[in-house]
């Protein structure tokens, strides 16, 4: 699994996942969100067009980030999950909670009309 953090705006940060997101990937991923949040970004743009598989696991940590970004006034957006995370994202009711997006604008812009 890769990860590429890039800063498109102040407080947001684009995390692209590239790669399983299972139990021994996710302590990787759940450190890199945990540090853009302690530096700063309430705001996680999370890419997930490049994951072909998601466990439990996974689903752990996009809800560990979300219940963080909210203490601090942020959130969380899913970016254009493929089909096999779709499902699971649909099946757990995560889809529910964490708001989605079909691209980095679209992402970009729901996180424009957040209010604090």
């Amino acid at each position: 699994m890769s990860i590429n953090v890039t800063l498109p705006r102040e407080g947001i940060a684009l995390v692209a996942v590239d790669g399983y997101l299972d139990v021994d990937t996710v302590p990787q991923l759940r450190d890199h969100l945990s540090d853009q949040v302690g530096r700063g970004r309430r705001h996680l743009l999370l890419d997930l067009t490049a994951v072909p598989f998601m466990d439990s696991s996974g689903i752990n940590v996009i809800l560990r980030a979300y219940e963080e970004t909210r203490r601090v006034g942020g959130s969380v957006r899913l970016i254009s999950p493929t089909p096999t995370v779709q499902r699971v994202l649909d099946l757990t009711g995560v889809n529910r909670t964490v708001a989605g997006a079909t691209s980095v604008a679209d992402a970009l812009a729901q996180v424009g009309e957040v209010t604090l």
